[in-house]
């Protein structure tokens, strides 16, 4: 079925549409053919990258103890605890110094015990700090079906990936 208007703005959360013109395994090759249709002065509205086949990937970055936990509670509670004496010094009567530091102190105290009691919560079920991210197995290109055709066309005039090591 014939799609008709423009593709989708995908941060919409509707479908894009069209007919796949090529398929890449990086988005950095993606982008290189669709740069590639502007450079020829092509409609380039009308085409969409989509990453395709998503998997979640969790990099472990460390191990969480409770030291660690304790530290990185301390750091958060003083960072809040810095706030607060700003803001009391800036209202206040006393010295910026007799303001900023109880603050400071406290924050973390009540920071490093908030995480303590927290961790001790877990029970031991995640003894780990990660970052997760969604990556794509492969990039397809979509256009319109109008002019699909004429994409496909052109992406054939696309000089191969220059290997960057020289090979």
């Amino acid at each position: 079925m014939p799609s008709m208007g423009t593709p989708t703005d995908p941060r919409g959360g509707i479908q894009p549409r069209g007919d796949e013109i090529a398929s890449y395994d990086t988005y950095l090759e993606a982008q290189r053919a669709v740069d590639f249709l502007a450079d020829k002065e092509f409609g380039v509205k009308a085409v969409t990258i989509v990453g395709t086949d998503l998997k979640m990937v969790e990099r472990i970055t460390g191990r969480r103890t409770y030291p660690s936990v304790a530290l990185q509670g301390a750091a958060s509670g003083a960072y809040f605890g810095l706030f607060v004496g700003l803001l009391l010094s800036l209202f206040g009567t006393g010295s910026l110094l007799t303001t900023i530091v109880p603050a400071l102190l406290i924050g973390a105290g009540f920071g490093m015990l908030f995480a303590v009691v927290s961790y001790a919560f877990t029970g031991g079920r995640r003894d780990f700090t990660s970052s997760s991210q969604v990556v794509a197995s492969k990039f397809a290109v979509l256009c319109l079906a109008e002019t699909a055709h004429q994409a496909r066309a052109l992406l054939q005039e696309l000089p191969p990936q220059q290997d960057p090591l020289g090979r």
